[in-house]
């Protein structure tokens, strides 16, 4: 009896056993961030084992385990401190909830923060750098965007910039949720005022380089997406430089926000370092706005409104420059009377007005309103001569003049344009990794303009060209037009993500159709985007996008210049202008890793970029000249690579590397590459501070890219091209904090009611390199052309200062 007991006995315990091995307990929970947002991908893995999971967008996570002792559970995520929670037993389903926080570190002005996974084409920058950038435009969000794989720049005096080969015209540009322009008439960096964008104002900035999501607009090359801030207590901040000042205060109470500020820019010391000895007064100044108001819990209206008025006004004296090479070096002099007066006033305003049908569910209507009043004159008369400069290179002993010559250039232009803009939008989340987007659109825009512009030379005593008894001014341009037109667009989009065994998959699907009643043209533009995140190596990311992107003309590309019986160049509006067409295929993926105990992220795209029904143009400085027909075709290809990390321990540094090949046939027969397009293109952003003091900061910008296609003017690409020379250029600024919330100064006397002082000393051009960013063309008696360099700024000192309060 006692046998028979002791073996039910045993066997009881050896299935309680089996049984126990067999039940499982769940650990479930959620991530936030230390604001109390949700914090998706997070890896949890229970430590000594394979079991693991993922947080989902809602940042809950669950995962099953054997009951038993003590269980370690550990949580990663890029751009996040690592965490790790103990449960010392685990009997049933337990609730275990996170808080991470971000990886950055206090380092006097400078706040470091990883890189986030990237599973689109969209890419986060953070606006805060601006504070310590050496920027010789004063202070914009662009002179950041220059820096990232893809874009390039080659002119400091314009906030204008390029995108895998694409024209200025090719990049879109939203501020909370709406599109913003730019004035039309800008032919020159150094009339360029202030950006739209207001940095002090900016919460986050987004920018794709190629294949971004249906949403955005009808544009060819680039996104950049900004959103200004909500306060949620009183801020602000003011600075100045020799370049210029800028100051905002944000504000809360209750369901109001609102955020201000105004900035001045006058780069006079700047232009003062030219080749052109002369009076500028250039003087931009702009004032904006945000305001938010929570009508009813459910219910939001935000306005932005912003006022500009940029003026630039000349008076040249005399220039000298000198170019050519050591065996063949020449000197070209002019004498100037005359001035130019320039002025740009732009008026914006948006509002939104937004209602949650549940916490999953926005829609929103949108107006926004654009006024610009563009005026350009200048008469202004020169006397000049070209030189063979004496050299030891050659057997010449003294200069032998090329050219002597009168040119006289006048303009009296006038734009006047307005951009009416109503939409419907609306955001819906159908689970928990699906997402739907939709919006309706209706722009109305009102153009005229009138251009009267001619340019005369006298070549040692003959005008230029000559024929016969008759004499011609060299060239001249004429316009009075006016449109009137409606564009109507809408767009549908959905997002969703989703595991496999293998990792995790994001789809961004989308389709964009348009109308124009000008040209009569319907476009339909569907965009798809795929991010994969490997199981077996959370450090990798892999994306590819691929698309149809249009690029509906707007006024500068319909423009035509045609020849009447008396030889005048006469410009007319092309009706039969169709859109261009660019098809994008773009393949990449980020690599995260640990080097010297410190982070690392590479990022590198492919991309081809198939072109259709092109609009060819030509670059002179900043102004854009399109032909004015679809009669090109064409592709651009290259490779985009970015290294991201610590390369100075507690410091964020960059360098990016673009390598590009493009070609457009134009009407069948010439061949030429496309106008933004350059072999290659190197920048860095490099920080560092100063061994044992972390309040004095270096930074560094440097650009390294190969020379534009240059036409001769007004002839295009059929009589030929040639390439200017290689952009160099490098600015370096050192940045000091004076006082910091931390710091013992900041709490008594003077320094108690700020946050935050920084001075600050920048040196532009640091090596005084000569780079080009237009040509001069001068002629002689014998009607040849030589194409004289005009250069940018040179070396120049700046000195800044930062105060938050």
């Amino acid at each position: 009896m006692k046998i028979r007991a002791f073996v039910a006995v045993f066997f009881l315990l050896i299935q309680t056993g089996i049984f126990a091995q067999d039940r499982r307990v769940k650990i479930s929970g959620n991530v936030r961030d230390a604001d109390g947002n949700p914090v998706e991908l997070v890896a949890i893995q229970v430590k000594n084992t394979m079991i693991g999971s993922m947080t989902d967008e809602k940042g809950y996570y669950s995962l099953s385990v054997v009951p038993g002792d003590s269980v370690t559970l550990m949580f990663s995520c890029l751009g996040y401190n690592k965490a790790e929670r103990i449960i010392p037993s685990v009997a049933g389903d337990t609730r275990v909830n996170v808080q991470m926080n971000y990886i950055s570190l206090e380092l006097g002005q400078v706040e470091v923060t990883a890189s986030r996974r990237n599973t689109t084409t969209l890419e986060t920058i953070d606006a805060n750098r601006m504070k310590i950038l050496p920027d010789p435009s004063g202070g914009s969000i662009e002179s950041l965007v220059v820096t990232q794989a893809g874009v390039s720049s080659s002119n400091e005096l314009s906030s204008q910039y390029s995108v895998r080969g694409g024209s200025y015209d090719e990049n879109i540009v939203y501020v909370n949720g709406l599109e913003v322009f730019r004035p039309l008439l800008i032919r020159s960096g150094e009339q360029e005022g202030l950006s739209f964008i207001n940095p002090g104002m900016t919460e986050s900035v987004q920018f794709s380089a190629g294949g971004f999501e249906a949403r955005y607009g009808d544009k060819m090359s680039s996104v950049l997406d900004i959103t200004y801030k909500k306060p949620k207590t009183f801020e602000g901040a003011v600075s100045a430089s020799m370049l210029g000042a800028s100051a905002y205060v944000g504000s809360s109470a209750g369901g109001f926000t609102q955020v201000t500020g105004i900035r001045y820019k006058t780069n006079r010391s700047l232009l003062g370092t030219m080749d052109t000895d002369a009076e500028y007064n250039p003087v931009f100044v702009d004032l904006q706005t945000y305001l938010t108001y929570r009508l009813a819990p459910r219910w939001e209206i935000n306005f932005l409104g912003n006022v500009s008025s940029n003026s630039y006004r000349f008076i040249p004296h005399n220039r000298e420059t000198s170019f050519g090479t050591a065996y063949a070096p020449e000197s070209f002099n002019v004498y100037f009377d005359g001035k130019e007066r320039d002025r740009f006033e732009t008026l914006y305003g948006a509002m939104t007005l937004k209602y949650n049908l549940n916490d999953k569910t926005e829609i929103g209507l949108q107006a926004s309103a654009f006024n610009t009043r563009e005026e350009e004159s200048y008469d202004i008369t020169s006397w000049y001569w070209l030189d063979n400069v004496a050299s030891e290179e050659t057997e010449s002993t003294s200069g032998d003049a090329l050219s002597l010559a009168y040119f006289h250039e006048h303009a009296r232009n006038r734009l006047s344009a307005t951009v009416a803009h109503a939409g419907l939008y609306g955001t819906s989340q159908l689970s928990a990794l699906h997402w739907l987007k939709w919006g309706v659109n209706m722009q109305r825009e009102s153009i005229a303009d009138k251009i009267s512009e001619w340019e005369s030379r006298d070549s040692a005593g003959y005008l230029l060209p000559q024929n016969g008894t008759e004499v011609n001014v060299i060239a001249n341009l004429f316009s009075d037009n006016k449109l009137e037109s409606t564009r109507f667009s809408g767009y549908v989009q959905d997002v969703f993500k989703f595991r496999i065994a293998k990792g995790m998959f994001t789809v961004v699907g989308g389709v964009r159709g348009s109308y124009w009643d000008y040209n009569r043209e319907a476009l339909f533009s569907p965009r798809l985007s795929v991010g994969f995140i490997p199981t077996a190596n959370q450090n990798l990311t892999f994306r590819f996008a691929t698309g149809f992107y249009y690029q509906p003309p707007f006024y500068k590309e319909l423009r035509v210049e045609t020849t009447d019986e008396n030889r005048n160049h006469i410009i007319t509006l092309n009706n039969k202008l169709k859109s261009q067409r660019s098809v994008h295929f773009i393949g990449g993926g980020d690599c995260t890793f640990p080097a010297a105990g410190r982070n690392f992220k590479l990022t590198a795209e492919l991309y081809y970029k198939r072109l259709d029904n092109v609009n060819p143009y030509t670059v002179d400085n900043v102004k854009i000249r399109y032909y004015g027909e679809n009669c090109a075709r064409g592709y651009i290809a290259g490779i985009d690579m970015k290294l991201f990390g610590e390369f100075v321990p507690g410091t964020d540094s960059w360098f990016s590397l673009s390598l590009m090949q493009s070609e457009q046939t134009i009407r069948g027969t010439t061949r030429a590459p496309m106008p933004n397009s350059q072999l290659y293109n190197f920048s860095l952003f490099f920080q560092d501070y100063w061994p044992g003091n972390k309040h004095i900061m270096l930074n560094l910008k440097g650009v390294l890219a190969g020379g534009f296609p240059v036409t001769i003017p007004r002839k295009g690409y059929e009589a030929g091209y040639y390439r200017t020379p290689p952009y160099r250029r490098v600015d370096v600024g050192v940045t000091y904090q004076l006082a910091s919330g931390e710091s013992e100064v900041m709490e008594r006397g003077f320094f108690r009611h700020f946050k935050n002082v920084w001075l600050g000393v920048d040196l532009f051009n640091l090596f005084d390199i000569k780079n080009t960013g237009s040509y001069y063309w001068v002629t002689d008696i014998y009607n040849l052309q030589y194409a004289v360099p005009n250069y940018l700024t040179g070396r120049q000192l700046n000195f800044r200062m930062s105060v938050d309060f």
